[in-house]
């Protein structure tokens, strides 16, 4: 994990521009570097390094005695740079996995490259020899990309947005600044004043499809075309212990965060399970937060008993919680109502982590709800088929929701996020599984899941089969769920005529309750004129909900009340 920045053609003091830069050091607390392109004057990168793997040569751009015409600044692991290097015979320079996007490039051009990356990545790569430079980001979007791209060519490119907000352009007071589209790269020429123009923009995987790279996947070639169950549930446990175990590639402590829910629960004693098969010779350090005696705390302590982690409990109060929105919000660059609410908790286990512990790359559920149709509205989708296109949908748009989410808590605080369930071969095998197979059965969602861990004796049973609970609301006792907390707090801050007259101030995205007002203002504080940035706010489907929370669903309720 680390922060990335560039710019090309800029009319401005370079020196003055590189301020901007300084917005996302969060993401890279070990060093930092800026560099201009030789030969382009008005041409630099900046780069924050997070030192996980090669802590001796991984500083960026990276360049390579081999390609002298070549430089790339990128954020992710490569999980299969090892396998590639093997199968096309390629000569590393460095133990960076990031190098191989060189080889690859150089191989077979920019098309190749992002379609044979497994791993989750943002990068910039720049061909001064072919006067190209090229965009690219993973297929969900785990690592972030925003960019900017003015009329007569200038290009800033950053981690995030806020390093890109008060850059100073002459022909433009405020450029445009929008995210990189996930499962995309973007080619654009580079012209002799370091200007640039956009020749075109591809999208290079589609998590439907079995990704490119499974050609050289460390996981045998599984049966295909039987939907057999025992064959299926084998599958889905095979191809989740990889995504597991490909992710250990770290120089760092690793650490995961555990609710005590199905997810995190089950990352996280699979994670101890080939940690202990790999001798890894520290104990797995849990975290686990909420507020005292919270369903979340309460779970996540009989999981961590029950696989042997050594487990943290990060407690908090209500103003702890309302304390942290400002800067919670800023973090975030959203004024979305369920990002912010279920943010405030994962920022606070982030900073503990930091603060607390040596842990720095820390795995995560995250992408598990969206794709095997976790959240509680599932249950009243009308039919298999269009629960499996809401899927779709729900995972296309997480850029915007749970994974901006994950990766902004976590590297404000310097830490590596890793995310197994939107590893490509596991996530590509779950949507090709017949619709009928993926959706809630006997009244409990992610039911083929479960079912797939059965006998594995990962888990407790009471855990395996513990019905959804949304992080905002688990971090808070059932009585009162933390939405409400929030709810009460905020309806002092905000005036009634306020709200009367939100249209009018913010006819984008409107708010229509005090709570999202409250976010929105603190939102354009800090990100004026930008609402854009987020198309719409996540709520619930098939169902007159009002209010984005799992607990104010009928399911939910009839649910705790048994």
């Amino acid at each position: 994990m680390c922060g990335i920045w560039a710019l090309f053609g800029s009319d401005e003091c370079l020196s003055v521009q590189c301020l901007s830069a300084m917005k996302i050091a969060h993401r890279g607390p070990d060093a930092f570097r800026f560099e201009n392109v030789n030969g382009f004057t008005n041409c630099c990168f900046g780069f924050h390094r997070l030192a996980v793997v090669d802590q001796l040569y991984g500083m960026q751009p990276i360049r390579v005695k081999k390609f002298p015409y070549l430089w790339l600044c990128y954020n992710g692991e490569i999980y299969n740079f090892k396998q590639l290097q093997k199968q096309f015979g390629f000569e590393y320079q460095t133990l960076v996995d990031g190098e191989v996007i060189l080889h690859l490039y150089n191989r077979g051009g920019i098309e190749q490259t992002a379609s044979m990356l497994d791993g989750v990545f943002a990068f910039i790569l720049l061909d001064t020899a072919n006067r190209k430079v090229f965009l690219a980001r993973d297929t969900y979007g785990v690592r972030p990309l925003f960019k900017v791209l003015t009329d007569d060519g200038f290009l800033g490119v950053c981690s995030e947005a806020k390093g890109l907000i008060n850059l100073k352009h002459s022909t433009s007071l405020c450029p445009k600044v929008e995210p990189f589209l996930p499962g995309h790269y973007e080619v654009l020429d580079l012209k002799p004043s370091g200007k640039v123009a956009s020749v075109e923009l591809v999208k290079f995987h589609s998590y439907k499809d079995e990704p490119l790279h499974a050609a050289c996947d460390t996981v045998e070639t599984l049966p295909s075309g039987s939907f057999d169950l025992e064959t299926v549930k084998s599958n889905i446990r095979i191809l989740f212990e990889n995504a597991v175990r490909k992710r250990l590639m770290a120089h760092r402590r690793i650490g995961c965060l555990l609710s005590g829910g199905l997810d995190s629960s089950l990352v996280a004693a699979v994670l101890l399970k080939l940690m202990k098969e790999l001798n890894i010779n520290y104990p797995l350090q849990t975290f686990a937060i909420g507020m005292e005696n919270s369903p979340d705390l309460v779970a996540a302590r009989k999981v961590a008993a029950h696989i042997g982690s050594e487990h943290h409990e990060v407690i908090f109060n209500s103003e702890e919680g309302i304390q942290a929105i400002e800067e919670v919000i800023f973090s975030l660059e959203t004024y979305d109502i369920t990002t912010v609410r279920a943010s405030i908790g994962m920022y606070l286990v982030s900073k503990y982590i930091r603060k607390k512990t040596d842990s720095v790359v820390i795995f995560s559920g995250e992408g598990s709800d969206e794709l095997t149709q976790g959240y509680i509205y599932f249950h009243k989708a009308p039919s298999p088929e269009e629960a499996a296109e809401e899927s779709e949908r729900l995972l296309k748009e997480l850029y915007l929701f749970d994974v901006l989410r994950a990766d902004r808590t976590t590297a404000a605080h310097g830490l590596e996020l890793r995310v197994p369930f939107l590893d490509h071969r596991f996530t590509s095998y779950y949507l090709s599984l017949p619709a009928e197979l993926r959706i809630p059965k006997n009244g409990i969602e992610k039911y083929l899941l479960r079912q797939s861990f059965e006998d594995s004796n990962l888990l407790p049973k009471e855990i395996l089969w513990r019905p959804k609970e949304a992080f905002s609301d688990g971090i808070a006792s059932v009585k009162k769920s933390w939405f409400s907390i929030l709810q009460d707090y905020i309806d002092q801050q905000v005036d009634d005529l306020l709200l009367e007259k939100a249209a009018e101030k913010y006819p984008f995205n409107p708010p229509k309750t005090k709570e999202s007002y409250y976010y929105r203002q603190i939102f354009e504080k800090h990100y004026s004129g930008r609402s854009n940035w987020l198309p719409h706010y996540w709520m619930p489907r098939w169902v007159k909900a009002t209010d984005p929370s799992a607990r104010t669903l009928k399911h939910y309720k009839s649910a705790t009340q048994e």
